[in-house]
This record gives structure tokens, sequence and C-alpha cells, in this order.
């Protein structure tokens, strides 16, 4: 009985380090199912309308690297064009901070900032966190790429073999339960796409607005701060808070009433993606209490960062879905 007991929580044991090892791989691969499963409505859309579901994904596929490529088309030459004024804009900032009257020579006369960044610099730990930095920087490129190869080269094989996964899946579950366990797996499935859907018609609304209004006000970087704001109002409660905030801080380069329009702007439009924007684009998608929705956030990104935060309401809306569909009708009988 000892070894036995012994044995079992050595295997405990390695069971939980190799998961820890492999934790962020297991993150990348559940957000390739995931991006699977969300755009699997478009593929079920074709292949109700006769075509094989190979070439429904590879129209699904080529569509969305055909919106991606226009996107980038768009997006790439303003962006480039504000890289390259903001490098052009370092010369000037320069100058200001030997200038007593500016904003930045007064902060630079009460702290000392760059006698103090030339003094790390010129330290050996400055140098070697530098060239630190460096590597750094270039091992997080290099990584990000990696992921993002795997990631699409993942979701590519699920979209592919999906039905299969499926199947696969239900063979675990007893013939008599088989019917009503697969038709709320496909119904989870369906709700967590169309939710997908409406985040990615939301989230663009977000940057189309903000790129409108900082073209308007004057506010610089206005494509970069338009992708920003869609890339993070994709992430639910905190995400499109987040980009206010960072656009306001941005917009105080123009002038502090522009500052404060902008946020008062951000809150307006917070509000209205609230209450005018999100209902419509949801529509069709399950509605989720709001404490449940600001929990699940909170957990999901506690424990998987930003992919947690993402998938968070899909999972609560499966989880709410088990709930009415087993746990509350057994509860209700007995």
């Amino acid at each position: 009985m000892g070894f036995a007991l012994g044995l079992g929580a050595s295997l405990a044991w390695l069971v939980v380090q190799t998961v820890l090892r492999v934790g962020s791989m297991l993150t990348l691969l559940l957000l390739a199912v995931f991006i699977a499963i969300s755009l699997e409505p478009l593929v079920v859309w074709f292949t109700r309308r006769g075509l094989r579901r190979g070439w429904s994904v590879a129209i699904v596929l080529t569509g969305f690297l055909v919106v991606l490529g226009g996107f980038l088309a768009l997006v790439i030459p303003p962006v480039t064009t504000e890289v390259s004024a903001l490098i052009d804009a370092v010369p000037g900032w320069l100058q200001q901070v030997h200038d007593h009257h500016s904003a930045i020579g007064r902060l630079e006369d009460r702290y000392h900032l760059v006698e103090k960044g030339k003094q790390q610099i010129g330290s050996g730990g400055g140098a070697s966190g530098l060239a630190g930095g460096v590597l750094g920087a270039g091992r997080l490129v290099l990584t990000t790429l990696t992921s993002a190869v795997i990631v699409i080269t993942v979701t590519l094989y699920c979209m592919a073999a999906l039905p299969a996964m499926k199947q696969f899946c239900l063979r675990f579950v007893a013939v008599s339960h088989r019917e009503r366990v697969e038709g709320l797996a496909e119904e989870i499935m369906s709700r967590i796409g169309k939710f997908m859907l409406g985040n990615l018609v939301t989230s663009g609304i977000a940057g189309v607005a903000t790129f409108g209004w900082c073209a308007a006000t004057g506010v610089p970087y206005a494509a970069a701060l338009g992708i920003f704001t869609a890339l993070m109002d994709m992430i639910p409660i905190v995400g499109s808070t987040l980009a206010g905030i960072v656009v306001s801080l941005v917009a105080l380069s123009v002038s502090l009433p522009v500052a404060i329009a902008t946020a008062v702007f951000y809150v307006v439009f917070r509000v209205a993606e609230d209450y005018l924007i999100v209902p419509k684009a949801m529509k069709f998608a399950v509605d989720v209490h709001p404490l449940v929705t600001v929990v699940a956030v909170l957990v999901g990104g506690a424990l998987l960062g930003i992919i947690g935060a993402l998938v968070a309401i899909p999972a609560a809306v499966a989880a709410g879905l088990v709930l009415d569909e087993y746990v509350f009708p057994r509860k209700e009988r007995t």
C-alpha cells in the first residue's frame, strides 16, 4: 500500500511538472482550437450549400487571407510613415531637453535623466543590460513568429479535421447519452463562433472610430492607435478602457484640452458600445450576466493572460449551457 501511494504521488508530481513545462505550448494549442471553432460557422454555412468541407475550409481561409492582406496593405503605409515621423521627431525632443523653458527641459533640470542614463549605459552592468535587452528583444520577436506559425498550422489542421475530432471525443460518452451530448456540443460551438465573429465586428468599429477621432483632432499616429484599439477591444471588459487611456495619453502631446476631449470621447463610445453596438452584434449569441462576465474575464486573465481573458466569456457561455442542460434539471427533479 505504501509503495502504491508513493508511486501514485510520484506520477502525479511528474504530470504536474510536465504540464507546467509545456504550459505555453498548451496555451497556443488552446488558442488554435478556439480560432478553428470561431470560424466553424462560416465553414458550416458553405457546407450546407453543397460544398465539401475541404473546399469550404479553403474558401474561408482564402477569404481570411484576402481580408488580412487588404488590411495590411491599407495599414502598413500610414504606420510606416508615422514611425518615420516618430524617428524624425527624436532630434527635436533632444533639443527640448536642453531648453530650460520647455516641459521636457524642466523635467531634465529636476531629475537629470540624461546624466543618469549615460551613467547606466557607461557602466559595465549597463552595457551588459543593454546587450541583454537587445538579445531579449530578438528572442521575443523570434518567439512571437514561432508562436504565430504554430497557431496558424494547428488552426488549419483543426479546421480540416474538426468533425473527426468531435467524433473521437464523443466515443468517450456512453451511447445512450451520445446524441444529447453531441447536440449540446454543437450548440456550444455555434455560440462560441457567433460570439467571436460579433467580437471581431465590434473591435473593427472601435478601431475605425479611434482612427477617425485621431485624424479629426490631430492626434498623431492615428493608424497605429486605431490598430491598437481594435486589438485591445477584443479583450472583454478591460480592453477598450486600456486603449482609451493610452490614446488619451498620446493626445497630451497635442494639448490638454484635446486629451480631455479624447477621454470624454472614449467614455461616450464605451457607453454606446455596451448599449448599442454590442447588443446588435451579439443578438444571435447567448446573453451572459454582467457579473459572470467580469468574474470570467478576471479569472481567465489571471490563469492564461490575454488569451485567457479572450476565451473567458465563451467558456462561461459553455458552462452555462452545461448547467442548464444537465445540472439544474437533475437538481430540480431531486
